[in-house]
């Protein structure tokens, strides 16, 4: 995913966000504020998972097998820089209860074999 294209994706998301919301109160006329704002922030959690993985992916980072040696992060035990090793799959968490899935370069360093996912 580019930068570029993430304008438009988020805008369609953040109107299905408002047409959830605006179905949800029509099927819930006498729901009380903390009814309101349970479902807002359930609908409004999605949003921010995806605007938080579209972000991640974005990066630099995500891809260190493209980045020159000088760009690539250092081990910080060694100060080596760290190498590539393949792009795995990794699901994560949000503090909304959101999975995620980030698809980043894992780096070893070739002298102490420490290794990282995501790189800084």
């Amino acid at each position: 995913m580019q930068i570029d294209d993430l304008d438009a994706r988020w805008h369609a998301l953040s109107d299905e966000v408002i047409t959830q919301m605006k179905e949800w109160r029509i099927q819930h006329p006498r729901a009380t504020f903390q009814e309101i704002e349970t479902a807002l922030d359930e609908r409004l959690a999605r949003l921010r998972a995806r605007m938080l993985e579209d972000t991640a992916l974005a990066s630099r980072a995500a891809d260190l097998s493209a980045a020159s040696e000088a760009e690539r992060p250092v081990c910080p035990h060694c100060g080596t820089p760290m190498e590539p090793r393949g792009q795995p799959t990794r699901e994560l968490l949000t503090n909304h209860d959101q999975t995620l899935e980030l698809k980043r370069s894992y780096a070893v360093c070739p002298q102490c074999h420490w290794g990282i996912f995501p790189p800084r």
